[in-house]
């Protein structure tokens, strides 16, 4: 028989798994929970303020130019949507292979998948330079005539794509709550809380019936889910993919962005997750050592993965004979964009190497940093594919270079502000860890289970 380590450490009772979850929406936050939203608001602030003079002025306010017509907008939109990533793999995909040790995290994950795709929505409006009219990227009966949206065009795809794989994404975060709402409606101690998670909950009464239903729309929900996981960053991708230009015009681009996506995911909940459990303490014996390892693991293996492809792409610029495809990858290493490169890479492929280690898999303060470098590689890989490709095309009289300017910083950093404040009042307001599918994976002792 194999010992497994144990999910939930501290021998838990089942009412010690309510009262530690829900107790934690249900106390008033401390200081430091204050400060830290205090500070993830003000960032949000300045990044409303930075958008509004966007919107207000004109996209020359940002460093977009002739040839880099595009810019910050779609290299952070790219970065985001590949954020979201991890929640749906972590939710749906192990939910369907029944991985017992992703019910601690699902829940976190989930709602950083529907932030950061909120998030990363806002980039392509901003980047219309005439926000306003964003809605003509939907197909509907309208009065200008035969004008209708470019079907073959693969930012109309991403309009599809990113909206289906957003309202998947909050169903399945939505229905998978409804047990926990129902609980802390049950333990609400006056009317305003009583009604507002009684109306949440949708009714919920525990009865074998409502455990059927939920239990078959949660997995259908999680077989809907599955393959927009793939499709995507598939999708993303092809809006490069499918352009003639050289670095951008390659078949391996789509499981090179769902790799890249699944690794800056996991990046993300490894980040926060150590920042949950050094602000709620009692939320380490739920989200344990063995929880961050196997995502370490994973972020691992999706960064060798990258790093293949990053190989790849030199050797089939060789192998093709084109030589505007080899000075294409020639440039982004050693053209004025260097340092980039050469950042994406460190962060990206060797910085994650450090996880063979298994003490540095375990360790919680060496895992946040290497999770920061991540992230901050991933960032860098889209500015890669987006500024080297444009600013030197097929004719040196295009050539040009692209300079970000305080508004390209400020959307950049304003957008964590964005992202930070939602999921500071999600941890608040609603319970960050599933309650109904910890408690079916507490170790039980021979005495318990007689």
């Amino acid at each position: 028989m194999i010992n497994r380590s144990p999910l939930v450490l501290g021998k838990k009772s089942l009412k010690q798994v309510t009262d530690d979850i829900a107790g934690l929406v249900e106390t008033r936050p401390g200081l430091k929970y204050f400060g830290a939203l205090i500070s993830a608001n003000t960032l949000f602030i300045f990044y409303t303020a930075v958008l509004t003079a966007i919107v207000m002025v004109g996209m020359g306010l940002m460093g977009v130019n002739h040839p880099v017509a595009w810019g910050t907008d779609i290299i952070t939109f790219v970065f985001w949507i590949g954020i979201g990533h991890a929640g749906t793999l972590i939710s749906a995909i192990l939910f369907l292979f029944r991985q017992k040790w992703r019910t601690s995290i699902a829940r976190t994950a989930e709602a950083m998948t529907v932030f950061a795709v909120l998030t990363a929505g806002l980039f392509p409006v901003i980047h219309l330079g005439r926000p306003w009219l964003f809605m003509w990227f939907f197909p509907y009966p309208n009065q200008r005539g035969p004008l209708w949206i470019n079907f073959r065009s693969p930012l109309t795809w991403d309009v599809f794509a990113i909206s289906t794989y957003a309202l998947v994404s909050m169903a399945f975060w939505y229905i998978g709550m409804l047990p926990d709402l129902a609980v802390l409606r049950d333990r609400a101690k006056n009317k305003l809380r009583r009604f507002i998670y009684g109306s949440l909950s949708l009714g919920w009464r525990g009865t074998g019936r409502n455990w059927s239903h939920y239990e078959m729309t949660y997995l259908i929900l999680a077989a809907l889910s599955t393959p927009l996981v793939l499709s995507v960053h598939s999708i993303v991708s092809f809006d490069f993919a499918v352009a003639g230009l050289p670095g951008w015009h390659t078949t391996i681009f789509p499981p090179y962005f769902v790799a890249g996506a699944i690794f800056s995911g996991f990046g993300m909940v490894v980040t926060l997750m150590c920042l949950v459990r050094a602000f709620v303490p009692k939320f380490k014996d739920y989200i344990t050592l063995n929880h961050m390892e196997n995502m370490n693991k994973i972020i691992m293996a999706t960064g060798m993965m990258v790093g293949y492809a990053y190989a790849c792409e030199f050797f089939m610029a060789w192998y093709s004979g084109s030589s505007y495809e080899q000075y294409a990858f020639l440039n982004r290493a050693f053209g004025p964009y260097w340092w980039s490169y050469w950042i994406m890479i460190t962060c990206n492929v060797l910085i994650p190497q450090l996880f063979w280690l298994k003490k540095i898999r375990r360790h919680i303060k060496a895992m946040f940093i290497i999770s920061i470098f991540v992230n901050i590689g991933m960032w860098f890989e889209r500015y890669v594919i987006i500024v080297t490709s444009l600013h030197r095309d097929f004719l040196p009289a295009n050539w040009g270079l692209f300079k970000m300017t305080f508004f390209d910083f400020g959307a950049l950093i304003g957008s964590f502000g964005m992202f930070l404040t939602l999921f500071l009042l999600y941890i608040r307001v609603l319970p960050a860890i599933s309650i109904s599918e910890v408690k079916p994976v507490l170790p039980v002792g021979k005495k318990e289970a007689h």
